[in-house]
């Protein structure tokens, strides 16, 4: 049988494998994408930055372009609507060690939409087309296009989309199988999706609701080249080798409670290296339901933990947990 988690050839760059950790907004920071690595993931991709801070060197847009070694292979995304500013921040990306560049055109929080980016691209494919092509001019490393099958359901736009995104010279499509107006929620629309990976030759990475094997091989039955797992990572950072594994006929070693804890601890210390103890506790404070869900206890002990500002109380919260 054919293996499919194999590397990914992605423009000039090859992927060791086609098992992707997803971009998310206030997560995927330089101290999950290194763990996610640690799990399986083939490449992290860093949270969305604005192309337009960028443009105006904001500090806090800067520090998110920063890539340390153990963090690659790293793809960086961006976001904006404006040619020149998405070309600049393309090359400052580049510049600072991405291996890849995406452009964000799903997301669909309303203040991204509000500044005429994210999902809202997508009503007009032809300036999205200008956006990929700028950015693909400034950088030597490929550049990919991050968007959705639809902004309503039922209404493909997918397709269409890929095909100028390619034409354009974008390496992949990273394609949310889920209209924009669905946000996170509902199942897939995996035959859509077929439409989409049918429309082009370069490669389609499927994304949303991937959570273990069965979903990931319906992804691939869909003609995916690869997938991209976002919050099903979050609280289970191995599920990229948990998926490869099962994907192979062999029997992964599920997470229990215990060692979830110690990965959790372990990602709170190097938030607080990162970030310094107020911002760092802050920031872990964000995904303590995903970590601790399935706990005894979980909403009192969230609970308790959410209150917390100093690591050394929270090593002693942990301690005290039964598994």
């Amino acid at each position: 049988m054919k293996s499919l988690i194999k590397p990914l050839a992605v423009g000039s760059f090859t992927a060791p494998n086609n098992v992707w950790l997803a971009p998310m907004a206030g997560i995927t920071d330089g101290p999950f994408r290194a763990l996610c690595l640690r799990g399986g993931a083939g490449v992290v991709c860093a949270e969305m930055v604005s192309a337009h801070a960028l443009h105006y060197e904001n500090p806090r847009s800067l520090r998110m372009l920063s890539i340390s070694e153990r963090e690659k292979p790293v793809s960086m995304q961006i976001f904006g609507s404006d040619e020149q500013t998405i070309a600049e921040a393309a090359r400052a990306a580049e510049a600072r060690g991405a291996d890849i560049i995406d452009i964000n055109a799903g997301c669909p929080v309303k203040k991204i939409n509000r500044a005429g980016a994210g999902c809202v691209l997508m009503k007009d494919p032809v300036h999205l087309g200008r956006l990929v092509a700028a950015a693909v001019k400034a950088v030597k490393v490929p550049v990919t296009l991050k968007t959705r099958i639809s902004l309503k359901r039922g209404k493909l736009l997918g397709d269409e989309i890929a095909k100028i995104a390619e034409s354009e010279g974008a390496a992949a499509v990273l394609m949310h199988a889920r209209a924009a107006e669905d946000v996170h929620a509902g199942e897939p629309d995996l035959d859509a999706l077929a439409k989409v990976c049918a429309s082009v030759k370069i490669p389609v990475l499927g994304n949303g609701g991937i959570d273990g094997a069965a979903k990931a091989q319906q992804f691939f039955d869909a003609g995916c080249a690869g997938l991209l797992i976002g919050r099903a990572a979050v609280g289970n950072p191995y599920l990229f080798r948990d998926i490869a594994q099962e994907l192979a006929g062999e029997k992964p070693q599920p997470l229990d409670n215990q060692r979830r804890t110690e990965i959790y601890l372990a990602l709170i210390e190097e938030n607080i290296a990162h970030y310094g103890e107020k911002i760092g506790v802050g920031r872990s404070k964000k995904t303590a339901g995903y970590w601790l869900r399935g706990f005894p206890n979980a909403a009192e002990v969230r609970g308790k933990f959410v209150r917390m500002e100093k690591l050394s109380d929270i090593k002693s919260l942990f301690s005290s947990l039964t598994f």
